[in-house]
């Protein structure tokens, strides 16, 4: 349950702190006074989009922090789920939101984003308010409450896990299917297009290879003369004396004064390592002349193979025999694929039906355990309903079947309801009032609630629409659901007779500082929530006859 709860700098609020019980809390206070302020603030906690506008005029940041009873609630799972730090008796949750439009959420001090906010928020809280009344012509909604009660959660989750898988496998045949018709539109002019290549049979960077062969060969005649040319000039047949010849008459000199001039010996040892060196290059070059053959077959081979290359590399838009070579895998691959794709279309088929059949079978039991849990419901409505003076009253679940699945099975649920013995039952969105609906939401919501066991709920003006006998046993309603448990109510009501039920109250009102009209909120000991009752029976004008109903109304 909410225990406390801190505001500061958000709207008319500077600096908030309630602490608040289990039981039932009442917040009264006038129009405008700032209840649906403190509401607000509360949904920041559970997730909701924070609004920089929010923030109180004239300074930077507002804070949010509510502290959480957390005692038996189980839900140390999302904690370890999330890696966030675990108090079994209290968690604190916290949002900040800048000038700048900045927002952050933290868990006991660990920030978190919205989504796990919410996953943890949910387990927490719950609040209604009368926009939620349109939930009543929501289909989805109505099934939740169905699911709730039929406590389907297991089994639902296991739909949804079958269904998922099959929509999945439905995806990945009609992706497939789609691959082999293109392809198979194609495959004449694959086929040719790989006879093509085949027929050519290009490696990887061969046309690079065949570039340097054919400069060779072009060239052949003028590299052997100047291969051979400088071979002699480097060996001892040159006429002068080569350059080898030089080099061992330079290595017989220098070594000739080593003996008595030992600086010598480096440029000795350097200048024998040179004639080495030169007598291989020699060795070297001479061989490769030997080497080198003008073949005007194999010149003309080379040219006929490039432009080949070329052609087909144009055609293509390749820019190398690599590359060509990879397209001609692509289409080996492309074509195989229209072969097997028939035994691949066969095989997810035959997955996806074996998932359709299980996801069916499981909508079938979600359908069978919904339509059993609609007699509680029909039966909890419509004895709930009369106690809010609709002695009338007649509730129905209808449950139909629907040929597709979709997320949550098969079936939609449409509540029905009359008011009156001679109205036929129709959907309740077309036909309750305005007060109708409220009481039916605040049904509705205790009989969820009980399901659900939720430690803290909050209903916002539900009694819109109420008045009287109505208002009265709605009050009893809400102080019902705390009956026997730890749960926490807090009701933000306009009526007295709601009031009065609450096991606290706090009142909301305004005040001027310094310019500046702000929000404050008390808790009000017993005599002053007798003249706030009295005030909500008789306005702005005080009476004795007044305070006296607000104590017969406590009293009760």
């Amino acid at each position: 349950m909410l225990q406390r709860l801190y505001i500061r700098n958000f709207a008319l609020i500077r600096e908030l702190e309630i602490e608040l019980d289990k039981g039932m809390s009442v917040i009264t206070g006038e129009t405008g006074a700032g209840k649906s302020i403190i509401l607000g603030a509360i949904s920041l906690l559970l997730g909701q989009k924070a609004d920089a506008r929010s923030i109180l005029s004239g300074t930077e940041k507002c804070t949010v922090e509510g502290t959480f009873s957390i005692r038996g609630r189980n839900i140390e799972g999302i904690f370890q789920d999330n890696e966030l730090d675990y108090d079994p008796e209290e968690c604190v949750i916290r949002r900040e939101i800048t000038k700048a439009g900045k927002s952050r959420a933290f868990v006991n001090d660990t920030p978190v984003n919205l989504s796990t906010l919410k996953l943890l928020a949910c387990h927490l809280i719950d609040i209604h308010s009368q926009h939620q009344n349109l939930l009543l012509g929501d289909e989805d909604y109505q099934l939740g409450v169905v699911d709730v009660m039929a406590q389907d959660t297991e089994l639902l989750d296991k739909y949804r896990s079958a269904f998922k898988a099959y929509k999945q496998t439905e995806q990945e045949l009609r992706m497939l299917a789609e691959e082999v018709e293109r392809n198979r539109k194609e495959q004449d002019y694959m086929q040719f297009q790989l006879e093509q290549l085949e027929a050519l049979s290009p490696k990887d960077d061969e046309d690079e290879s065949l570039r340097r062969e054919l400069d060779e060969l072009s060239h052949a005649e003028e590299i052997k003369t100047v291969l051979y040319q400088t071979a002699g000039m480097l060996s001892n047949d040159s006429d002068e004396g080569g350059v080898v010849e030089q080099m061992r008459h330079i290595a017989n000199q220098l070594g000739s004064i080593s003996p008595f001039f030992k600086d010598i010996d480096e440029a000795l040892q350097r200048t024998e390592s040179a004639l080495i060196e030169m007598k291989d290059i020699c060795s070297d070059l001479s061989g490769m002349a030997e080497g080198v053959e003008y073949s005007p077959e194999r010149l003309e081979a080379v040219s006929q193979r490039l432009d080949m290359l070329y052609t087909l590399e144009q055609k293509h838009g390749a820019a190398s025999s690599t590359e060509l070579k990879a397209l001609m895998e692509d289409l080996r691959r492309r074509l195989d694929a229209i072969a097997d794709g028939e035994s691949g279309i066969a095989a997810l088929h035959d997955r996806m039906e074996g998932q359709e059949r299980e996801a069916r079978e499981l909508a079938e039991q979600l359908s069978a355990t919904r339509c059993a849990a609609t007699e509680a419901i029909e039966q909890y409505m419509a004895e709930t309903l009369m106690q809010l003076d609709m002695p009338n009253v007649r509730f129905k679940v209808r449950m139909d079947r629907q040929p597709e699945m979709n997320p949550n099975g098969t079936d939609t649920a449409t509540f029905l309801f009359s008011a009156n013995r001679q109205t036929d039952l129709q959907r309740i969105s077309q036909v309750a009032s305005g007060g109708e609906i409220a009481r039916v939401m605040l049904a509705l919501k205790s009989m969820v609630g009980k399901r659900k066991d939720l430690p803290t709920i909050i209903f916002d003006e539900i009694d819109t629409g109420v008045s009287g006998k109505a208002a009265d046993s709605m009050g009893m309603l809400m102080e019902g659901l705390c009956n026997g448990s730890d749960r926490q109510v807090i009701v933000i009501t306009h009526l007295p007779q709601i009031a009065s039920k609450g096991s606290s109250h706090y009142w909301v009102y305004k005040d001027d500082e310094e310019g500046q009209t702000l929000s404050h909120i008390r808790k009000l000991d017993p005599e002053e929530r007798v003249m706030e009752i009295a005030h909500m029976l008789s306005g702005n004008t005080m009476t004795e006859a007044a305070i006296e109903n607000a104590r017969q109304l406590l009293a009760r």
